[in-house]
């Protein structure tokens, strides 16, 4: 059934607003604050967003820019009391799909509620249909590239996702892990239910069980009302679970116990909770190496790991980061409401030759200071000692492959103006493509050929 997610932080108008979306036969969740919103919203997501634009912590206009990130079709309605034109105008070009002004009549907000959650169905609908027609979905536009690595990974990712297979996925820091985690149950039969994202390095040692498993009134010290845990929250969704290898070792045998039986039981209770999830678990250390060293449950490893996925890292996949830079920089430009800017192909040169240990999070930083006007803010000389080689061949050989991708790209993927414009041969251009592992696809972002 399609949702509204209500966020005010005024008690009474949270509550009012509510009842009067009920009258009219709509599901209703209501939210005093907008971060919870973000766990409950996604590619999957059969709902509409009504928020408050002036509100303690994130305001409804953020809200607004997340929630585009996830899904620009997601439908965020937005409300204020305080007959600000021109803060309407800002919020329907930030792409809101409408503004209501306190007070408004239930019927009106009933109305645009309706069309919003009209319109969502139909975005699922053809989503749905493109899908089983076999057409191209948007995991390409999420995990963009043309390299062999990355084609590679959407077809795995695409296999996984149809299944309810518990996932671990591994790569290096900042490779987007967490993008590969949304897409897979974005994809999957539980879209419409909750991602629950849980940071296994930031769980305080104190609460740790009751943020996880809930706890009864009464349990501890100051529980004065019984709690859902996190897991219980994600019922019939995906559990995230950020950096696997930094959870604490006496409760990796607790979870164990999770993932085979798939119950909980809460603190302060005997009573088994039954448990509908499916488990995604993301590490940056060589979890095998974690059990040799003792910190890491060499059957919990076994049990997680039904699947896996391997995100590569920018050194893996160098071809892509030209055509990379400049999705992002679009992006940025979208989110910061900025014009697009047409990146001079000297920066394209020089970002395909840095090395970038960051890898795409910090590339995106790099189109984010672009956008900004702040330029590519040159990483300091001990900077890049740790990261790239001191060797002058390797300096200029990274150059030379940056410079021929470069070409490749302004020119499309058609290699004659490439060689003419390099002054080398056609010949020496093969070679040279051959050698760094360019291919002219990495010019080509509307072909089939990481379909």
């Amino acid at each position: 059934m399609s949702r509204v997610l209500l966020i005010d932080d005024e008690e009474e108008m949270r509550r009012s607003s509510a009842q009067a979306l009920e009258l009219f036969d709509l599901e209703v969740d209501t939210f005093a604050t907008a971060d919870r919103v973000l766990e409950l919203v996604g590619y999957g997501f059969d709902g509409v967003v009504v928020s408050d634009i002036r509100m303690p912590g994130m305001d409804g206009m953020t809200l607004l820019g997340r929630v585009r990130e996830m899904d620009a079709e997601i439908p965020v309605i937005l409300v204020t009391g305080h007959g600000d034109v021109q803060l309407a105008v800002k919020a329907m070009r930030a792409g809101a799909y409408d503004f209501l002004e306190k007070p408004f009549s239930v019927e009106h907000l009933a109305a645009i509620t309706r069309r919003a959650l009209d319109r969502r169905s139909l975005v699922i609908e053809n989503r749905r249909l493109r899908a089983v027609a076999g057409k191209r979905d948007d995991i390409e536009a999420r995990l963009p590239g043309r390299t062999q690595v990355m084609v590679d990974l959407r077809y795995r990712l695409r296999a996984i996702g149809a299944t309810d297979a518990d996932t671990l996925i591994i790569g290096d820091t900042g490779v987007g892990k967490e993008v590969v985690a949304r897409a897979l149950h974005d994809i999957s039969a539980r879209a419409n239910r909750p991602l629950i994202a849980i940071n296994c390095a930031a769980l305080p040692e104190n609460l740790i069980e009751s943020e996880l498993f809930g706890h009864e009134a009464g349990a501890f010290p100051g529980a004065l009302r019984p709690r859902y845990g996190k897991f219980e929250h994600a019922r019939g969704g995906t559990i995230l679970l950020d950096e696997i290898g930094s959870m604490p070792f006496d409760l990796q045998a607790k979870f164990l116990r999770v993932l085979q039986e798939r119950v909980i039981t809460r603190l302060g209770s005997n009573e088994p909770v039954p448990l509908d999830v499916r488990f995604i678990a993301t590490s940056k250390v060589d979890l095998e190496a974690e059990v040799a060293a003792g910190r890491f449950r060499a059957d919990l490893l076994y049990r997680l790991n039904v699947a896996t996925i391997t995100v590569p890292s920018l050194a893996q996949r160098a071809a892509d980061i030209p055509l990379l830079f400049l999705q992002l920089v679009r992006e940025a430009a979208a989110r910061y409401g900025r014009n697009d800017i047409d990146v001079p192909p000297e920066t394209v040169t020089e970002i395909a030759g840095r090395t970038w240990p960051g890898n795409v999070r910090e590339l995106r930083n790099a189109a984010d200071r672009l956008v900004l006007g702040l330029g590519l803010d040159t990483q300091p000389e001990e900077t890049l000692a740790v990261g790239e080689s001191s060797k002058l061949a390797d300096k200029v050989a990274a150059y030379e492959r940056g410079l021929i991708a470069s070409a490749i790209s302004a020119h499309g993927g058609s290699l004659k103006p490439v060689y003419e414009q390099l002054g080398i041969s056609r010949k020496t251009l093969y070679e040279k493509m051959q050698k760094y592992g360019l291919d002219r696809k990495i010019a080509s972002p509307d072909d089939d050929y990481a379909a």
